[in-house]
């Protein structure tokens, strides 16, 4: 049937159920409607007082009228889906099996309006068991947006063509002002049954969540992590920094959704977990230094220190950046006047101090090896100078060279290492590198 024909008025409604007995018994359908609900509010009793008027407004349609909505409701509601076809342009590009479970939905929903218009405080409850559907099936083609567009061209059909099923104008003003008072009802589950999926999706994301950064933590596979990442729709190829702190107390459970929104203000992505007093959080994109950190994201960490561990190429490696920043942050206490943030770099010496076999081999490897493969006389004037306490004239003495040498020789240190013998911190991290260097 076409878009034409249901504006037209169909003698097979008219005629089929002429011996109904369906003629306007009440004239409720101009009823005045119930007051406005005074300062007070409304009570149960106004409530059910209201609902008691609305069902006799709705005894203008006759139970036999009802009863050839319902028998009608299979031929309606393929009309409907030709309707909504013509209508609108996302339906119409709709796989087949999701046209038949709207047209489904629709045919449930008619014979619902037949119940309701005797009870209206009565539940809907084959046309939400049909929208329940939607979030896991259809929803994944239509938005919340396109779900209220569909139920409104829909309702739109039916003020047209319902009216064709009725005898007399008082039937047509009565099934009208019901289908206005079902439409909200059926607008408010949409929005109830969406509103309930979203909340599921994001328990579930937030549980996902929580378990791919443990998995990071942890050292898991790094095609478990992909999958992982996929389901959260987190780019696996972009540059990763692991943080560490401590979470601010008073966002609580808020904490995790604060992160995701400092992230996006700065173009990013970010995967948090709170585990008791600690925050652990992935955020995606390079650093414009080591040390530089949105504010945003700074401002949500408590005031003690923060570890960022090395940005690393992609999510595969990101463990790595983890168990730096985690182990650095177990010993960051032994500086107290550690920067914030401070580097997992920067915390070695304390880490070897702590045990940590991995921090001794990456400083040996960082400061010893170079030295050592570069000119002869960095390394011995590196050695002199700490020895001398860091005075420059007196390991200039000892090696017979112009201060200015000695001070050449330690400016290409800094550039070989990183690390700068001019500044108290980076020789305390050298004098320490040159002692493990001599061991081995």
């Amino acid at each position: 049937m076409t878009t034409t024909r249901s504006h037209e008025r169909d003698d097979s409604f008219d005629h089929a159920g002429g011996g109904d007995g369906d003629g306007g018994n009440n004239a409720a359908a101009g009823a005045s409607p119930p007051p406005i609900a005074d300062s007070t509010g409304l009570s149960a009793e106004r409530i059910r007082k209201a609902r008691t008027e609305d069902a006799e407004r709705s005894r203008g349609i006759s139970d036999a009228l009802l009863r050839r909505f319902t028998r009608y409701s299979g031929r309606l509601s393929t009309e409907a889906v030709q309707w909504l076809d013509s209508e609108l342009p996302f339906f119409k590009a709709l796989p087949a099996d999701q046209k038949s479970q709207i047209h489904l939905i629709i045919q449930s929903a008619i014979r619902d309006f037949a119940n309701w218009t005797k009870n209206p405080g009565a539940e809907l409850s084959d046309t939400i068991a049909g929208f329940k559907l939607l979030p896991g099936t259809s929803g994944q083609l239509l938005s919340l947006q396109q779900t209220v567009q569909l139920v409104r061209s829909t309702l739109d059909y039916f003020e047209l063509v319902l009216p064709r099923v009725t005898h007399n104008q008082e039937q047509r003003n009565a099934t009208n002002a019901a289908l206005l008072r079902y439409g909200r009802e059926l607008g408010f589950t949409a929005a109830a049954v969406y509103a309930g999926a979203a909340e599921d999706r994001g328990s579930w994301d937030t549980r996902m969540e929580a378990m791919l950064v443990d998995a990071i933590i942890r050292g898991d596979d790094s095609a478990e992590l992909a999958s992982a990442s996929a389901a959260l729709n987190w780019d696996a190829n972009q540059p990763v920094t692991v943080i560490v702190g401590r979470a601010t107390a008073n966002l609580g459970i808020d904490t995790v959704n604060t992160i995701h929104l400092a992230a996006q203000s700065d173009g990013r992505q970010a995967l948090a977990v709170v585990q008791g007093a600690r925050l652990v959080v992935a955020l995606s994109g390079p650093l414009a230094s080591p040390t530089h950190l949105p504010e945003r994201i700074m401002s949500i960490f408590d005031d003690g220190p923060v570890v960022l561990g090395p940005t690393v190429d992609g999510l595969d490696r990101a463990p790595l950046s983890a168990f730096e920043a985690l182990k650095s942050f177990d010993v960051v206490a032994a500086w107290p006047n550690a920067p914030r943030p401070v580097t997992a770099i920067d915390l070695l010496p304390e880490r070897i101090l702590a045990g940590d076999e991995t921090a001794r081999h990456t400083l040996v490897d960082m400061v010893v090896g170079p030295i050592r493969a570069a000119d002869p006389t960095i390394a011995e004037t590196l050695a002199h100078y700490l020895e001398h306490g860091g005075q420059v004239e007196a390991c200039a003495r000892e090696l017979f060279v112009h201060p200015n040498t000695v001070r050449y020789r330690l400016k290409r240190v800094a550039q070989i290492t990183q690390f700068d013998p001019l500044r108290a911190r980076d020789q305390f991290v050298l004098k320490i590198a040159v002692a493990l260097g001599s061991l081995q």
